[in-house]
């Protein structure tokens, strides 16, 4: 009897863990006001959990490994994602360029319609590898935001080292008048660049821009790593923000990181403020106003990887603020990376 007892307390409580996690991120959680804690509590349970499944289309490949997913829009019938493209067996994200798919059934099958966004020119910013893109629809134009990096200065083979001291990425932006394409390098690229402050957390590397329309500005929140942390810089990268009149900047950046144990950037609109994955740390944070982050669940577990959400407000055709229930993700293993799909189950 005493173990059945024990037994049935463990499924509880794991019940009760899991519920407590996806709540939060379907939008059941408040800013940590006690007295609406105490009303939750009250409402009536429903329990959510994370299910994985294989896509077609973008999914494993004998030959080229997919990473690193946009965040998903809407547009007509078809559901549009971007990604970063490359031969196996490579798998960094500094060896690539960017394909799109679309689906007609919610990302669980996809079709690869081609490069989104080739190489640079010779000489330019982003003319060894363009990566991790993220996609924006805004006044009747698709604004494609990508990392990119070119070959590393002086190396006499104009190869790209990867190493800690030379090798800056920045942020770049191509416009399209369709999702389709086809994409047109801007101007004034990049539009977002390394702090030429070396003790800045952004001073070494700036990468996977995230995008928000508020208040009639664009948001790019974006992850940073700093200069002087060198080899370590990996494992301390923090998340800021830079913020413009219009989707092609110029943008201004916010004074300092706005949220630290941030490496892999994914944003999303919550009860008038916005909602963090820190990835790092596994924890989700939120902010009122879009800057003060501060946790409201820690100590995550089986989080997506690279995860791209299905975020109808990026599109001007789905304006709505409501926490999506899946998207795209990355799987990482034995030379291969490819994409799947996740799902809030309720």
């Amino acid at each position: 009897m005493i173990q059945q007892v024990s037994v049935k307390l463990r499924a509880v409580r794991f019940t009760m863990a899991v519920f407590t996690l996806f709540t939060l991120l379907l939008g059941a959680c408040s800013s940590g006001n006690s007295e609406k804690e105490e009303n939750k509590q009250e409402e009536k349970l429903e329990t959510v959990s994370f299910s994985y499944s294989e896509v077609t289309g973008i999914g494993k490949d004998p030959v080229y490994n997919r990473r690193d997913p946009s965040d998903i829009i809407k547009v007509g019938n078809k559901y549009y994602v971007w990604y970063t493209r490359m031969d196996s067996p490579v798998r960094a994200g500094y060896w690539g360029t960017i394909w799109y798919a679309t689906s007609e059934d919610e990302g669980y099958t996809w079709q690869e319609q081609g490069m989104a966004l080739g190489l640079g020119a010779e000489g330019k910013f982003d003319s060894h590898s363009v990566f991790t893109p993220n996609i924006l629809a805004h006044s009747g134009k698709y604004y494609l935001y990508y990392t990119a990096v070119q070959p590393t200065p002086g190396n006499a083979d104009k190869a790209f080292e990867n190493n800690s001291t030379n090798d800056f990425t920045a942020i770049g932006l191509a416009v399209a008048d369709s999702p389709d394409g086809p994409f047109e390098r801007i101007a004034n690229n990049p539009i977002l660049e390394v702090a030429v402050d070396t003790t800045a957390f952004d001073s070494y590397r700036i990468d996977d821009a995230s995008l928000l329309v508020k208040e009639g500005e664009i948001w790019m929140y974006y992850k940073g790593r700093c200069y002087i942390d060198g080899k370590e810089g990996p494992r301390r990268t923090k998340m800021g923000v830079a913020i413009a009149a219009h989707p092609a900047g110029p943008y201004q950046k916010h004074d300092g990181p706005i949220l630290d144990h941030s490496h892999e950037v994914l944003i999303w609109l919550k009860n008038g403020g916005v909602a963090s994955l820190a990835s790092i740390n596994s924890s989700i944070n939120l902010a009122s106003d879009g800057i003060n982050f501060a946790p409201i669940q820690q100590n995550l577990s089986h989080i997506p990887t690279a995860p791209g959400l299905y975020r109808p407000h990026l599109g001007n055709g789905n304006p709505t603020n409501e926490i999506p229930g899946w998207g795209i993700s990355m799987k990482q293993s034995k030379g291969e990376a490819y994409l799947l799909r996740y799902e809030i189950n309720k």
